[in-house]
């Protein structure tokens, strides 16, 4: 028998995950055992294979079809590949550092362009080839502002043309229009589309033009008009306060499916444009739970991620604190100190990586580098070195060093917390209590948000006889 692999599925290797699949335009790659790899790798149309259960059980699960000898090939994509480096699926990537608006609190804003670095389309291409020998099949596009990028659509055709997908974008919505979309969809992308939007009646003054609130609500129904998913990002500080449960609403209604409420943060840009605005972090978390609690008092489809404090689902009627996570994943040492920046490489638009893209602005102006694929080239960053060590480092790593987590009685709910938030309060140590998730547990919040969320199910409840 000759069987060929279904056209949404390839094989990959990497190091400590040496038998895995992909499937077109999901972003994780699922494990296989060694018995079906090796089979599967054997399916190409030109190999003969004895029937067996193995086979038929791949068949079933619409892994491979059978063919007749040579009437079908693998796609570039297909072909299994062994990638020498560290399992990464995803990239982070700031194609631009500049932007057309002027954000407050942004280090990528308008006045900064003339210091804002871009990659060009023949940088870009050998970053692609890359990415794809490391094994990366899911990108995020962000900037500055993506879509101002003037090979923008060229860099979008040469993604999906090396068999990866955008599985993200964010943008400030002022490119988006119907001719856009159009393109996107020729090209067969259709990320989630996240937008800022920071509240009726001030994201004007936040993004620092006038016609922004417009030009977004105005690409929310465009995006939603044509099939796209849309989340968005919404800044919250003591200047937009009151504005943001009106907003919410309002998004709900126009069918935004997720929004997501992040602290504005001290910056120097920020502290010159708006000094005294931010939130401590008592008022930052006092703000979350009176907006969650409102909310769900009408109702909701849209979910909302309060960043650092809960995630909210209105449809199931369930929430989950991010202070606890261990209690959704169990506690293990072995335990990745931040899950989302060991499956997702962050590329700055000058090739400088980070831990998370959030901490690029710090670690830029800090003058601390992890390294410049630019310069270095991605596999080697992927393969060793101070990315790669940060990135890896588990739970048990961080207790060694740590001896208020090590003594902690959150310890296994927590999970040592947020690394960034360590990093930006102990001048880069990323080794260091999260002081944000130490207040929230430490001053009765998870009380709090259980009271203020009582109608709904909390997912991430610490046991009672603990």
């Amino acid at each position: 028998m000759y069987y060929i692999l279904s056209k949404n599925i390839a094989l990959r290797s990497w190091w400590l995950v040496p038998y895995a699949y992909y499937v077109k335009h999901e972003e994780m790659a699922h494990g296989l055992k060694k018995e079906e790899f090796e089979l599967l790798s054997l399916c190409d149309g030109l190999h003969d294979i004895e029937e067996s259960k193995l086979a038929e059980s791949l068949v079933r699960r619409g892994m491979i079809v059978p063919v007749q000898k040579g009437e079908a090939t693998l796609t570039d994509w297909q072909k299994p590949m062994a990638c020498d480096n560290r399992y990464m699926p995803h990239m982070n990537w700031m194609i631009t550092g500049k932007c057309n608006y002027n954000c407050l609190h942004c280090f990528n804003a308008k006045d900064n362009a003339p210091l804002q670095s871009e990659w060009s389309l023949e940088e870009a291409n050998a970053l692609l080839d890359e990415a794809k020998k490391c094994g990366i099949n899911a990108i995020l596009l962000t900037g500055g502002e993506p879509m101002a990028h003037k090979h923008f659509f060229e860099i979008l055709e040469e993604i999906y043309r090396r068999g990866m997908f955008v599985f993200e974008l964010n943008t400030n919505g002022y490119y988006i229009n119907q001719t856009a979309l159009d393109k996107m969809k020729r090209i067969g992308c259709y990320p989630l589309v996240k937008i800022s939007f920071d509240g009726l009646g001030y994201h004007d003054w936040m993004r620092n033009r006038k016609g922004a609130e417009e030009d977004a609500v105005r690409a929310i129904r465009l995006c939603k008009e044509n099939g796209f998913r849309v989340m968005v990002q919404m800044n919250v500080n003591r200047k937009n306060r009151e504005s943001i449960l009106r907003s919410l609403e309002y998004l709900d209604e126009i069918g935004v499916e997720r929004t997501r409420i992040i602290c504005t943060t001290e910056s120097t840009r920020w502290a010159q444009n708006a000094a005294g605005q931010s939130f401590t972090v008592p008022e930052y978390y006092e703000a979350c739970l009176a907006v969650a609690q409102a909310y769900i008092r009408g109702e909701r489809k849209m979910t909302l991620d309060f960043w650092q404090v809960l995630d909210l689902d209105p449809q199931r009627k369930t929430y989950r604190l991010a202070p606890l996570r261990g209690c959704m994943s169990g506690y293990r040492e072995s335990l990745p100190l931040c899950k989302g920046t060991r499956g997702m490489i962050a590329v700055a638009a000058d090739g400088e990586v980070y831990p998370c893209m959030q901490m690029s602005g710090w670690m830029k102006a800090h003058n601390v580098s992890f390294g410049n694929v630019k310069k270095q080239g991605l596999q080697p960053l992927l393969q060793s070195g101070a990315y790669l060590d940060t990135v890896c480092a588990t739970v048990g790593d961080m207790i060694k060093v740590n001896q208020k987590c090590a003594e902690c009685k959150y310890l296994k709910y927590c999970l040592c917390g947020c690394p960034a938030l360590s990093g930006l309060t102990h001048e880069g140590d990323f080794f260091t209590p999260d002081l944000w998730k130490c207040f929230f547990l430490e001053h009765g919040y998870v009380e709090k948000a259980e009271a203020a969320l009582a109608p709904y199910r909390h997912m991430t409840a610490i046991p009672k006889d603990e």
